[in-house]
Formats: C-alpha cells, sequence, structure tokens
C-alpha cells in the first residue's frame, strides 16, 4: 500500500513566546516534528511538510531525519484545508494520504495503523471523547452510526453539545476523494479560514463512507504553550515507563524516571529515582541503577550494579561489573566482564579488561588494560599532546601504582608494576618495574628557621 503523509507545520505558536516554529520544540529530548516525521517514516513512503513560519529551520531539521521527506510553503496562514491543499500538490500516485500535524506528536504507530486499515476506498476519521468537550468540533452521526458532519462549537445546538466524541484533525482518505473535497471546500465563514473539517459533509453528500477509529486523548494532544508542552512531556514520560513496567523492569518512582529513547530489558532490572535513560539502551538480566545516573547509547550487562550519580555515555559494559558512584564512562568506553569503575573515575575511547579495577580518581583515555590488572587511585594517561592523540597500552595482570601519570604513546607489559608517583614516557616491559622519582631530599632542622 503506497502512503503518503502530510504533516502540518506552519504554526509560529506565538503563545510559546519561543523564536523557534512551534514544531520544533521539545519533548523527551527530540523536536516535536522529529517525533511525528518517525513515527510517520515508519509507516508511510513519503512525507511533505507543509511549512510557513521559521521554514528554513523546520526544513533543516528534516533533512537530518534521514527519511524521504519534501516541502511546501503555505504563503498565509488561512486554515487547515488550505495547509492540506499546498500539501497534496506534492502527492504523486498515492493510493492513500493521511494528514497529521507537527504539534501533535504522541500519536503511536499501531493507532495511525488501524486508521489507515479503515480507509477502504473511503475516508478515515480520528477521533477521541472527552468528558468536557468545549470549544472542539463534535463527531455528529446518522443512524447507522456514520459521521455525518464536524459541527463547530459556536455552531452548535444544544444537543450537538451533548456529543463527546470530537475530530482531532488527523484523518486518512483516497488521493482521489481527498483532493475532490478539497478543491469543494470554501473560506464562507465567520474567520474566513478553510476548514480541514468540512470535507466530512461534502463526502457525506457525495455518499462516501466515512469510517471513524478512536484514539486515547493523550495520544492526541497538542501543544500551543509551554504549559501544554510540559504536560506532553508528563505524558511522553509515563507512556514510556509503562513500557518498561511492562517488560518487568522494577521502577522506585515512575514519576521520577525519564526515558527519552527506546529501552530494551532483561529480567529482573531495578532502577531507582532520578534516572534519565536517552536514546537506545539496551540493559540484561539482573542490572541494577542507582538513583540520578544518566545513560545515553548505552548496553548494560547482566548482573552488573551502576552505583548513584554515574554518567554512561556511548559505551559499552559487560556482565557482572559494578560501576561508580560518580563514575563518568564516555563516548568508546567498553568494560568487559567483571571489571570495575569507582567513584571519580573517567574513561573515554577506553577498554577496561575483565576483572580489571580503577577503583578511585582515575583518567584513562585512549587506553587498553588487559585482564586482572589494577589502576591505583591518582592515575592519569596523558593521550593528548596538545594536536593529536595518542594511545595507551596496558597489559594483564598488572599494577599501576597510585599517582601514576603515563604520557601517551607508551605500553606497560604484562605483570609490569609502574611504582606509585612515577611519570612515565618509556615502555615498561613484561614482568618489570617502571619507576620515575626524584631523589628524596630531607633537610634538617628545617621547622626551626620558621622562627
Amino acid at each position: 500500500m503506497n502512503i503518503h503523509t502530510i504533516i502540518l507545520a506552519a504554526g509560529e505558536g506565538s503563545r510559546m513566546k519561543s523564536s523557534k516554529a512551534k514544531s520544533l520544540q521539545r519533548i523527551g529530548g527530540k523536536t516535536m516534528l522529529e517525533m511525528i516525521c518517525q513515527t510517520a517514516g515508519s509507516i508511510s513512503q513519503k512525507i511533505t511538510l507543509v511549512v510557513g513560519y521559521d521554514k528554513k529551520s523546520i526544513i533543516k531539521a528534516s533533512k537530518a531525519l534521514n527519511l524521504d521527506i519534501n516541502s511546501c510553503e503555505q504563503p498565509e496562514p488561512i486554515g487547515t484545508g488550505d495547509a492540506v491543499k499546498h500539501g497534496i500538490s506534492k502527492v504523486i500516485d498515492a493510493s492513500k494520504v493521511l494528514v497529521l500535524y507537527g504539534d501533535v506528536p504522541l500519536i503511536k504507530k499501531e493507532t495511525l495503523s488501524n486508521l489507515i486499515n479503515g480507509c477502504d476506498n473511503s475516508l478515515s476519521i480520528l477521533t477521541t471523547v472527552l468528558e468536557n468537550p468545549f470549544g472542539y468540533g463534535r463527531v455528529k452521526k446518522d443512524e447507522s452510526g456514520n459521521p455525518i458532519a464536524i459541527v463547530e462549537e459556536k455552531d452548535a445546538s444544544d444537543k450537538d453539545r451533548e456529543i463527546k466524541e470530537i475530530f482531532t484533525g488527523i484523518l486518512c482518505s483516497t488521493t482521489t476523494y481527498l483532493k475532490e473535497a478539497l478543491s469543494e471546500i470554501t473560506s464562507n465563514n465567520s474567520a474566513g479560514e478553510f476548514y480541514l473539517t468540512d470535507i466530512v459533509s461534502i463526502m457525506n453528500k457525495k455518499g462516501i463512507t466515512i469510517n471513524t477509529c478512536n484514539a486515547s486523548n493523550d495520544e492526541v494532544r497538542g501543544a500551543n504553550s509551554k504549559d501544554e508542552l510540559a504536560q506532553l512531556e508528563a505524558i511522553y514520560r509515563s507512556m514510556k515507563v509503562q513500557d518498561i513496567l511492562e517488560m518487568g523492569v522494577t521502577v522506585s518512582d515512575p514519576l521520577r524516571l525519564d526515558i527519552r529513547g527506546q529501552v530494551s530489558s532483561g529480567q529482573d532490572c531495578s532502577i531507582d529515582v532520578n534516572v534519565i535513560l536517552e536514546g537506545n539502551i539496551v540493559l540484561g538480566n539482573n542490572v541494577s541503577i542507582g538513583p540520578n545516573c544518566v545513560i545515553k547509547d548505552s548496553s548494560i550487562g547482566s548482573n552488573t550494579k551502576i552505583d548513584a550519580f554515574s554518567h554512561i555515555d556511548g559505551s559499552k559494559v559487560g556482565d557482572d561489573c559494578s560501576i561508580g558512584p560518580y563514575a563518568r564512562l564516555r563516548e568508546g568506553s567498553q568494560i568487559e566482564s567483571s571489571a570495575k569503575v569507582g567513584n571519580f573515575v573517567e574513561t573515554k575511547n577506553s577498554v577496561l579488561g575483565e576483572g580489571s579495577k580503577a577503583n578511585h580518581f582515575t583518567y584513562l583515555g585512549d587506553t587498553e588494560v588487559g585482564k586482572n590488572s589494577n589502576i591505583g587511585a591518582g592515575t592519569i594517561t596523558c593521550n593528548y599532546d596538545g594536536k593529536d592523540k595518542h594511545k595507551t597500552t596496558i597489559g594483564d595482570e598488572s599494577f599501576i601504582g597510585s599517582n601514576a601519570a603515563l604520557v601517551a604513546p607508551v605500553t606497560i607489559g604484562t605483570n609490569a608494576t609502574v611504582a606509585a608517583g612515577s611519570v612515565i614516557t618509556k615502555d615498561v616491559p613484561d614482568n618489570a618495574l617502571g619507576i620515575e622519582r626524584s631523589k628524596q631530599s630531607n633537610k634538617e632542622n628545617w621547622s626551626k628557621k620558621k622562627d
């Protein structure tokens, strides 16, 4: 089935009080535009953005999404019907057209699939039921339960106002029917605008079957202000937490967990409070994440414990590891099974081998550490010479004393030892002791000179 999605993203969103277009406001670490485009891209072949305010920024943002997206401009903001008219000019040979909105980002793929499947040579509209539908267009139906018109609040009778089912503005129709209906929309109303809602009554008069697909209130909420944006953030957070609860993850407080991406999890994992999971996260079995941790685009092996205030970004942590508290694993870090990264240890583009330990106050940059080695407190690998990065290699079963500085490029062999306080600029062979210190000199009766 060939689906072409039109996303209306021309709104300024003046109530946002921002220089950015409304659809470029962020939820869950992504713009609303990115979220809705990714959903649309999962069910349609092509996407057309209808742009207006801040169009250059929207087009630039869309090009970074790796989707088949084009755009067209709505010169004047004279209604959603007019916007779709401009968008459909880009639709060629699509069997169905899906209409979405750049400021309604939480709609689910499954809901849209149901909407598309309900459009069988007809029109399918997405509706929701509100306890208080004041201000929204009511879905008026015939005796058979088929929609015949959308009645706006100002035009509704007392009986119409009793209707709680409202039209969300999201719809799917065959290309032919939609183009024909759009051509008949007029601006003969108090606002002088072209309303997309008018196509329901236009198609009904032509005898075209109109189907409804229902969505939850949360899925179809939009954001026109920072307050509403914050409400969407809370809804999104709740949706994502519910997903991992259904995976079997124990969450200490769902209100204090932020998931800004995709998480997959094994069994018996637990997450404490104030944790942020961003990007693509993979958790093995029995992973424990302590409070106030931030984990981004990383995988954590089974039976590994992440202690409080640790930051892990672009890293791979093996099974049975201990990380933190206050550890920072930066991009390219690989912590092998049974290794330990302790408090105030930072790694970047480095491998810490199986069973190895860096327990305190250490920096490992561009470093490869073998198995069962110990990195003493205060050790740093000096990987940057002011122009280029260089590698440090430490073999298996080696011991690096406290406050050592390893000036790369340098290799410390297997079962080697570096004495505490040494500045190592040359390779240390296997089984050797590397030591570099100035000779200690004691000055007798030094304290008397202070008198």
